[in-house]
């Protein structure tokens, strides 16, 4: 099966994360069929289209990864080629000339709604309100143009629209690859505008013209252009054209059941990056909102890619689950190469103050053993805190507690003890403190609570010996000696 798929988002605003996951289907079934993924930046709303809006997309599709296979389409750009074929409809019968003015339409309209508030008038017979609601039926159906049979127009000059002639009747049925089968009344379709009056190419149009170009077999959207098929279809048959596939995703919405909005959190793409989230993350939890396969929760995007089908889309809407978000993105911290890691990491530890060589190099050092002290970035880089250039260490009360004059006894006589030292390592480090305790019949906690607090001054830290590993034996022997000097003075 030959395959190829497009996102087609409108540059009018931010990459929407229901956007984002929509680009994701679309890319992931590209790429299992061995098929094309491509990008249209469907810009034909030229009031509302900005430049901007068009690089913020650009940079969210890069950053997730999801590169199109050729570059990409600008809508507005071919605006002839759509005006070509709705000329070439007129030519075949299956368009036409609809000379029916703007104010004619909302006169016709207009009257439709008095004669359904007519009929709710009191006192009038039953007779007399069926016949109304007839008239007011007729007038707010789908527009069905009195030029669509060829009457001519009006007057030589006279402005006009170009129209698809919707189809006449009976059942339209689109088998629908998440929706099933859906059916409606060729009479709930109006003779669509496919040029206004001033010439310009209208969004249904266009779409459908470039589908057909681009060479695009599924189309894979959200279900809130599920209505949209029924009227686009009826271009692809006036052409004589291939129609695609139609898969339509129901969109995410909040926790609570509602439509996914502002109040509900981040809608921007770029902004989950900004919080932290790594883009493996966000591309494996958006795939899990309206996807499953079997009972695996956590994909790669080869084995997603090996597993991704239409079949697998939920019919019922997703609900955005930020805790969830968070357990997977610590889940590929943890497998991030460390690398990469400290490069996302460093501005975030630099935002107040560059690193120095030493604070480097324990950080560095520590990352390993560090992963899994946070569920985004931000938060992994406050878990280094305790490896800055902190001395003289600020303590909190709890740690200020743990300094006793007992406590820094036993302090003192660690640190003798750690001065022998020649191999700093963490299991060298951690066979000193358990002899130490050992010989002075101590638990470690009598022990490990004031080291920690000379250390890190409360801050957390993870399991002690490989804190004193990271740190160094001088930084370390540094910051207990800064302690036992300061509270005997």
């Amino acid at each position: 099966m030959s395959v190829t798929t497009r996102f087609a988002p409108s540059p009018t605003g931010m990459l929407h994360i229901g956007g984002a996951r929509t680009a994701l289907f679309n890319y992931l079934f590209a790429k299992r069929h061995n098929g094309k993924f491509l990008l249209r930046i469907e810009d034909t709303d030229r009031a509302r289209s900005t430049d901007e809006a068009t690089a913020a997309i650009l940079e969210g599709m890069e950053w997730l990864g999801l590169t199109p296979d050729a570059p990409p389409v600008m809508q507005f750009d071919q605006a002839a080629r759509h005006t070509e074929i709705a000329l070439d409809m007129i030519a075949r019968g299956t368009a036409f000339r609809c000379y029916a003015t703007p104010e004619e339409l909302q006169a016709r309209r207009d009257l439709g709604e008095e004669k359904r508030q007519a009929a709710k008038a009191e006192g009038i017979s039953e007779d007399e309100k069926t016949a109304l609601l007839a008239e007011a039926n007729e007038l707010l159906a789908p527009y069905r143009s009195p030029w669509r049979d060829g009457a001519a127009a009006p007057s030589e000059d006279a402005p006009y629209t170009v129209r698809l002639r919707a189809p006449d009747g009976g059942d339209r049925v689109l088998e629908d690859g998440v929706q099933g089968r859906v059916t409606i009344q060729a009479s709930e379709l109006d003779d669509m505008i496919l040029l206004r009056a001033d010439g310009t190419p209208t969004y249904m149009l266009a779409v459908v013209v470039d589908d057909h170009d681009m060479g695009v077999t599924h189309v894979i959207r959200g279900d809130d252009h599920l209505r949209n098929a029924f009227r686009q279809i009826p271009i692809y048959e006036a052409m004589g054209w291939d129609i695609p596939k139609f898969a339509h995703v129901s969109l995410i919405h909040g926790p609570d059941g509602a439509k996914l909005s502002k109040r509900h959190g981040a809608l921007s793409t770029l902004a989950y990056r900004d919080m932290g989230y790594l883009p493996e993350a966000m591309k494996a939890y958006l795939l899990r909102l309206g996807w499953s396969h079997g009972d695996q929760e956590i994909f790669t995007e080869d084995e997603a890619i090996a597993l991704f089908d239409i079949g697998g889309i939920n019919k019922a809407p997703a609900r955005l689950d930020l805790e969830k978000l968070g357990q997977i993105n610590a889940h590929f911290i943890r497998l991030a190469d460390d690398e990469r890691l400290f490069s996302l990491l460093k501005p975030l530890l630099e935002a107040e103050a560059p690193l120095t060589e030493a604070e480097t190099a324990r950080i560095r050092a520590a990352l390993p053993g560090m992963k899994d002290r946070g569920t985004t970035l931000p938060e992994l880089a406050a878990a280094f805190a305790f490896l800055r250039d902190i001395r003289p260490i600020q303590m909190n009360k709890k740690a200020r507690k743990s300094l006793s004059e007992e406590g820094l006894d036993r302090l003192v006589g660690l640190r003798d003890e750690l001065q022998q030292l020649r191999q700093w390592t963490a299991e060298t480090i951690s066979h000193v403190i358990s002899s130490y305790c050992a010989d002075r019949d101590l638990s470690m906690g009598q022990v490990g609570q004031p080291l920690r607090a000379a250390l890190t001054g409360g801050l957390p830290a993870p399991d002690i010996a490989p804190v004193l590993e990271w740190l160094g034996k001088d930084e370390t022997l540094g910051r207990i000696e800064d302690q036992t000097a300061l509270d005997r003075d």
